[in-house]
Parts: C-alpha cells; structure tokens; sequence
C-alpha cells in the first residue's frame, strides 16, 4: 500500500470542501481534495440554486459545482476521485485510507463529508428527485418555485413543522403527512402549524406514490392506515422532512458526536476534540444545512487548519 504525506487534506466535495480548498490552496497549503461518494454533495440533485449570492439569474446545482471545482483547482488544488474508507486520528500525523488502497499521512484534515437526507425510498420518490420536477428534502432551497401551488410535505418532528410553516408563506395550500398517530415534535411547533390557516394535516397517513405525468409530479397517492382508504392529494411538490443522516460513521471512534451523529465543533469554530481535525459543512450542522452556511464554514476551516498549522511548525 503506497503512502502519501499532506500538509491538508479535505474529505468530501460540495460547497463546504471546495471553499476550504480555494482558501487552504491560496494559503499555500496545497490540499488535497477527495471528492467522495457523491462528488459535489447534496447539491448535485438539486435542479435549480437561486438564494447563492452573485447567481442573479440562478443556477443549477451540478453547474455551481463544477464551477467551485475549477476555481479550486486554479489555485492547484489537487482534486481526486475516490473516498475515505478508515482513518487513524490518535497520533499527530493523521492517518486516513483512502479506498482501501492508499494511505495518506496528513498534518491537517479538513472533513466535509456532508449528510444524506432521508427519503421513503418509493420508486417513484426516486423518479421524480432524480428528474428535478417536484420531490425535494429542503423547503427553504426549492420552495420559492411553488408559489402559490398546492404541495405536500411528510414528517413529524421540528424540521418537518418548520419546513411546512414556510411553505405556508409561499404556497397556496400545504398538505402536511404525519405517518403515526402524534407529532415528534415540539408543542409550539405542534400548535404552530394547527394554528396556520393553509397548512391541512393529516395524521396516521402514509404516501403509496408519488404521481405525475413522468415528468413533473402532479398529485400524491396516500392512505389512511385507521380505515385502509386510499385517495389522491393534488400537488406540484412532494417534500420530505424525515431527518438527515450525517456522514460520520468512519469518524467516530476518533471525533465526537452529537446524539444525532453530527460532528461536534468548538464554539464559533471548526475545531473538534482531535488537535489538527476540523468539520465544514452540513456534517456538523444539523440547523441550518443550506450551501452558502456551508461554505462559509468551509472558510472557517481553512484558516483555523492554517493558524494551526503555524502554530506547529
């Protein structure tokens, strides 16, 4: 197995891992950028970005990231293909393996390794998010396209009443799904959502399907589990809201976590327990998970990853 030393490694893609790398690169410290599983994160399956600021007219997702790309690799950095596999965080020198096949000895590691949002995992739920035409995990990022449309939203916890209290500002009516017979979440969240004229909530409700012409979506398919009655909910968006999955795994018998398996990090900064290892990104941030919050903490990273490493030299 070759091994290879870094001052910086960045672990992951997206908005987070790219500004860390445009930052780390032009503070000379020539980071190396594994791009992961989903190279771009999150933001790859979304269809259209327009709350990035200097996109006046918006931009696709997959674009802004190539976009991102280029410029961190115009200040050289070393983008690669490939993924973590394991790590070794408890000695100075940072060990991380990458596919198993490389070793690579790091003075700094950057990890932007992002989270997955949960999805029902229906086929059709999978059609329509990977055509872009009406399922989406974030109200705050794609509801601005459903003014003044009818949409349904699945979930019972905090997230769930708070994406739909937000819809409700923007769309015409709001049908929020909640599989069980009690919300999770808080009772002024609860109430504020019982409370809000257009929001209809429907409670031991499950979605059969997600329907629509195989294009855009147009309606959803859900039953009633106290008396097995199926009916059809017109809608131009399906929305879900069933939680985050960070990706940490690798990372926990080294980092510390939330209960959640969020990345803990040291007050304003990116530092976590381990000297020389900080988090960007929706890794560590289970609130506001939006790309512009993550590449301002990519930005954080970086200088706290260089200030460190001064401090060491």
């Amino acid at each position: 197995m070759s091994i290879e030393h870094v001052k910086c490694l960045i672990i992951g893609s997206g908005p987070a891992g790219y500004t860390a790398a445009i930052y780390a690169a032009r503070a000379n410290m020539n980071p190396v950028l594994y791009q992961g599983i989903q190279p771009g994160g999150q933001l790859t399956t979304t269809n259209e970005v327009e709350n990035f600021p200097g996109y006046p007219d918006g931009v696709t997702g997959p674009e802004m990231m190539v976009q991102l790309q280029a410029q961190a690799k115009r200040f050289n950095t070393d983008v690669r293909d490939g993924w973590a596999t394991k790590v070794d965080f408890s000695a100075p020198v940072k060990k991380v393996w990458i596919n198993d096949t490389i070793e690579i000895h790091a003075d700094t590691v950057i990890i932007s390794t992002g989270a997955t949002a949960k999805y029902l995992g229906l086929e059709s739920e999978q059609h329509y998010l990977a055509q872009g035409g009406g399922v989406s995990a974030c109200a705050v990022c794609d509801g601005f396209f459903y003014r003044n449309q009818d949409v349904v939203i699945v979930g019972a916890g905090d997230s769930a009443c708070e994406e739909a209290h937000y819809l409700s500002h923007l769309c015409n009516k709001v049908t929020m799904l909640v599989r069980s017979e009690q919300f999770r979440a808080s009772k002024i969240m609860e109430e504020r959502v019982r409370k809000t004229p257009n929001i209809e909530i429907l409670m031991n409700t499950e979605t059969l399907e997600i329907l629509g012409d195989g294009q855009v979506v147009n309606g959803v398919k859900v039953i009633d589990k106290t008396n097995n009655e199926e009916k059809t909910i017109p809608a131009t968006g399906f929305f879900v809201a069933i939680g985050h999955t960070p990706n940490t795994e690798i990372f926990k018998d080294f980092v510390e976590t939330d209960e959640a398996g969020y990345i803990i990090t040291k007050g304003k900064s990116s530092k976590t327990n381990v000297a020389g290892v900080f988090a960007c990104g929706d890794v560590q941030d289970s609130e506001y998970r939006q790309a512009v919050t993550a590449a301002g903490s990519g930005c954080i990273a970086a200088l706290d990853a260089e200030r460190y490493l001064a401090s060491i030299s």
